[in-house]
């Protein structure tokens, strides 16, 4: 159950609060002791804080405009989440600078658990690559707590450009350089990395046109603005539906249950085209391992639920869990296959 205050999305708690603590050391040794009693009291500060976690509400932080389907997707997490601590579970959008706002928002709150960022492939691996400004260190300023989705990129047009396919859009876009514009949920995100490398293969010269998030570039796609849309499947789905979007091509390995029907960018002439998109939680870098613990537990059994995956699917997404480990190397395989991508295309930040 959900409701809106003061912009935020607020998922009311439901069930009794779940609390686990970790063991605590026994003692330190003798040698080093200012070293080892500093440790020791670091570890009893964050076992402290783990024991009473939560006790008020969460904020998952969006680096996107309110509504987008980073956000609807995170709503499922956060009502789950609420269930199992007992606590409510806010979804507060912090926008802008391609989701360096909101990253930065959270990298400089209080590691406590209480404020996380729900994060894309945009503010941890892409705007680290294209901005040498960027005001938080990814590795060291954040904390994962867990992968929980993946949701596909769509790309679309507007029924007013009179292509029917991929093939046919690439060669208009030879015809024409420059003129046709497309939108994306902002610089540096999933989507503009799927443009861009259409762009790069297809050998096509297309204008992007950026934004806070998929909620507000759709509004402009679907009144015709602009002519293409990349973004995730569940933000354009409704408009496919009505035929107000027309669907070209999935930028991801495998064809949308959604829309089995429409190929893939790999199926359309471009074999090895991948650009995917996925969505996690983090903290802040310095929050104690047992509260990290705490939210990935209960992150991982509300994802493991039917209903927690059926509602992923009606929306275009899948679920996909990991733990803290596991999406940390999950960040660090993407940040090495998309590294030379990024350099490639030469993608600069938000001006």
């Amino acid at each position: 159950m959900t409701h809106c205050v003061d912009g935020a999305t607020v998922v009311l708690a439901g069930a009794r609060r779940r609390r686990r603590l970790d063991g605590v050391l026994a003692g330190a040794p003798r040698a080093r002791e200012v070293l080892g009693f500093a440790a020791l009291f670091g570890l009893m500060a964050g076992v402290a804080a783990a024991q009473g976690f939560p006790n008020h509400a969460i904020r998952i932080i969006n680096p996107y405009a309110a509504g987008g389907p980073s956000e609807l997707v995170t709503r499922v997490v956060a009502s789950g989440l609420a269930a199992e601590l007992g606590q409510p579970v806010l979804i507060e959008a912090k926008p802008g600078a391609g989701t360096v706002i909101g990253a930065d928002f959270v990298a400089k709150s209080p590691p406590d658990g209480y404020t996380l960022l729900l994060t894309t492939l945009a503010p941890v691996i892409v705007q680290p690559l294209i901005n040498p400004q960027i005001p938080y260190d990814a590795r060291r300023d954040f904390a994962p707590v867990g992968l929980f989705a993946s949701v596909p990129n769509l790309i679309a047009v507007h029924p007013s450009l009179p292509v029917r396919s991929l093939a046919e859009l690439v060669e208009r876009a030879r015809r024409e350089p420059g003129r046709i514009t497309y939108a994306s949920a902002g610089t540096g995100t999933s989507p503009h990395l799927a443009g861009e490398l259409l762009r790069h293969v297809a050998g096509i010269d297309i204008t992007h046109v950026p934004y806070r998030g998929a909620a507000p570039a759709i509004v402009d796609v679907v009144s015709g603005e602009v002519a293409v849309s990349f973004l995730n499947i569940t933000t354009q789905i409704q408009y496919v539906r009505t035929g107000r979007l027309r669907p070209l091509a999935m930028t991801t390995a495998s064809r949308s249950a959604l829309l089995p029907e429409v190929p893939t960018v790999a199926e359309s002439g471009y074999p090895g085209y991948l650009a995917e998109s996925w969505n996690g939680l983090v903290a802040p870098g310095a929050t104690p391992r047992a509260v990290i613990d705490t939210l990935s537990r209960a992150m991982l059994k509300v994802m493991a639920t039917p209903a927690a995956r059926e509602k992923l699917q009606a929306m275009g997404a899948e679920e996909r869990s990991l733990g803290p480990e596991a999406f940390a190397a999950y960040i660090a395989a993407d940040e090495a296959r998309l590294a030379p991508i990024v350099k490639a295309l030469g993608l600069k930040p938000e001006q």
